[in-house]
């Protein structure tokens, strides 16, 4: 599994998260993958960004938990199943597993800044 260098951003007055990829570009699709956590892939399969509206609403965190600038994302996906976890100065804030009623290919990736 590859490391994947992120980008993120937080807008506190629209509770907005966003995470890119860096040096990743465009995307071939989006899916909601859990409660409005969108997920969008490149023409390879492979993530290139997360975007969350009403983040702290769906993670249940305090805004300014965003303020640590130490976030990974691990993203686990098989035929079955999508495992998401979003790590916050080495805690773990959220974690979700959903069915992958999308057909997304297999891929394990972890992303962090």
């Amino acid at each position: 599994m590859k490391t994947q260098e992120l980008i993120t951003s937080y807008d506190e007055i629209n509770d907005t998260f966003v995470s890119k990829i860096k040096n990743k570009n465009g995307f071939y699709a989006d899916f909601d993958i859990s409660d409005g956590i969108i997920l969008a892939i490149d023409k390879n399969n492979l993530p290139t960004s997360i975007f969350v509206n009403n983040a702290s609403d769906v993670f249940n965190v305090d805004k300014n938990i965003f303020d640590d600038s130490e976030i990974l994302i691990s993203i686990e996906c098989d035929e079955a199943d999508i495992d998401f976890e979003i790590f916050v100065g080495c805690k773990r804030i959220y974690y979700v597993k959903s069915n992958n009623d999308f057909e997304i290919p297999v891929f394990r990736c972890i992303m962090q800044n």
